[in-house]
């Protein structure tokens, strides 16, 4: 999967009914890698549009994996965003439970 593919199936204009749901896919490290490329919106730090958009793109596993880049990286895991840092709004997601823990268990706060 590449990431313009990836980034289609996490934006919220990927509810089609035509889209067919990847599953099982691997996410290589190659994939997790293209994450850092994003360029965000005007207004918006860039650290908080990269942890965004793999947050929505990624499972919680594959997540914890690139949070592991991110910090490798020396990303600001706590960049902030229009509702606060992306831990902040994760964890105000009913499904979030498992990415909020990976940004805990990372240092985030």
């Amino acid at each position: 999967m590449t990431l313009a593919q990836n980034e289609e199936l996490a934006s919220p204009a990927s509810t089609k009914k035509d889209k067919k749901a990847v599953i099982d896919e691997v996410i290589t490290d190659a994939l997790l890698e293209q994450f850092f490329s994003l360029q965000p919106p005007q207004g918006i730090e860039r650290d908080y549009h990269i942890l965004e958009r793999a947050y929505r793109g990624l499972t919680a596993p594959d997540f914890a994996r690139f949070i592991s880049l991110f910090i490798t990286r020396k990303h600001n895991l706590n960049a902030t965003g229009p509702q606060g840092t992306i831990l902040h709004v994760i964890s105000t997601h009913r499904k979030g439970g498992d990415y909020a823990q990976a940004l805990k268990n990372a240092g985030a706060h």
